[in-house]
């Protein structure tokens, strides 16, 4: 009866665990705790095993199982995302280089436009001034007599209307300082800053022509004679009072047509203040000793203004460094924050 049991018994352990054994590879790897269970939670095994024998059972399951190399499911996902990221950068990157190029052409179209026009509207209007009476001559004669005809016409419209006229040459010369100054900052003559050369224009056009008329005026009226002393005392009076006036105002108000705020303005007016009054000491003094000296009344605004393409490329250099400083670093802080990988 004994010897019965124990065939009986090593059969059945048999088939219990050849199952296990026999199992296809993919099964165990993919599945080894399912056949376990499976086998050790069936009812009909647990009627006919003993205890020591699952306790053999589940040691047999366990060193499979040991052995068994779980192949873990890869998420293919992040590598797509690997995949399409750079692609899709490079892809972003190469679209607005593109835009770039393009808006920088089409700037750059606008801006010859410009200049080429501009340019060729004056020289026309100036070689053009005898053009009544041009029958007969020869292009040595219109030549020799066009600057001496432009200055007759200039000095007609002064009598005429002289703030207008002197507003009108301030305007050209603060826009043309203006491109200079742009230029002189490393930009080709054709890339400059069309707002911001319109701006300076725009104040040389509004103020400086009509209170510099007006200040010449009454610095005459104050101190009439020509002697040396009285030609000093002009040149400080120019280079403190009326520069400090000038210079404020022309910042303030280039600061508001950049739509500033009031505390940024007056914070950059505080700091440029003294380095612009101290670096017209290097300019102006010299200028004014001919400017008091030597030029008539009316036309030492137009001497100032020849001047001023120098000074203007100076003031307006000054105006827009902590502006531009300010745009190059925001753009270089987005740039980071662009090339930042998201957590």
């Amino acid at each position: 009866m004994a010897s019965l049991n124990a065939i009986t018994t090593r059969k059945l352990s048999t088939k219990l665990t050849n199952p296990i054994i026999t199992t296809p590879s993919h099964i165990r790897r993919r599945h080894p705790s399912s056949v376990f269970f499976s086998t050790i939670f069936n009812p009909s095994n647990y009627s006919l095993v003993s205890t020591h024998q699952k306790r053999n059972l589940a040691v047999v399951v366990g060193a499979v199982t040991d052995d068994t190399e779980v192949v873990p499911v890869e998420d293919t996902s992040s590598e797509d995302k690997a995949n399409s990221s750079p692609s899709s950068s490079v892809g972003e990157r190469i679209e607005n280089e593109v835009d770039h190029l393009q808006e920088r052409l089409i700037s750059r179209s606008i801006n010859a436009t410009i200049v080429l026009g501009f340019g060729t509207l004056v020289i026309t209007k100036l070689l053009t001034i005898d053009h009544d009476y041009w029958h007969g001559w020869t292009l040595y004669e219109v030549i020799m007599y066009a600057p001496v005809h432009n200055w007759v016409a200039y000095e007609e419209a002064l009598k005429e209307n002289p703030v207008l006229a002197k507003m009108a040459i301030s305007g050209i010369v603060y826009s043309i300082g203006d491109w200079i100054a742009q230029c002189y900052e490393g930009k080709s003559i054709f890339e400059f800053e069309r707002m911001r050369m319109f701006r300076s224009g725009l104040v040389g056009f509004a103020l400086h022509g009509s209170l510099s008329h007006y200040y010449y005026q009454l610095c005459e009226a104050l101190l009439p004679t020509k002697s040396w002393w009285v030609v000093l005392a002009k040149a400080a009076v120019d280079q403190t009072v009326w520069a400090a006036v000038w210079n404020s105002i022309y910042f303030v108000l280039l600061g508001f047509l950049r739509l500033e705020s009031p505390a940024n303005i007056f914070a950059e007016l505080r700091r440029t203040f003294w380095p612009v009054l101290t670096a017209g000491w290097k300019l102006w003094p010299f200028a004014h000793l001919i400017t008091y000296g030597v030029i008539p009344l009316e036309q030492r605004l137009l001497w100032v203004d020849c001047v001023e393409l120098i000074w203007v490329t100076i003031l307006s250099t000054y105006s827009n460094e902590k502006k531009e400083a300010q745009i190059s670093d925001a753009t270089i802080e987005s740039k980071s924050l662009e090339s930042t990988p998201e957590e």
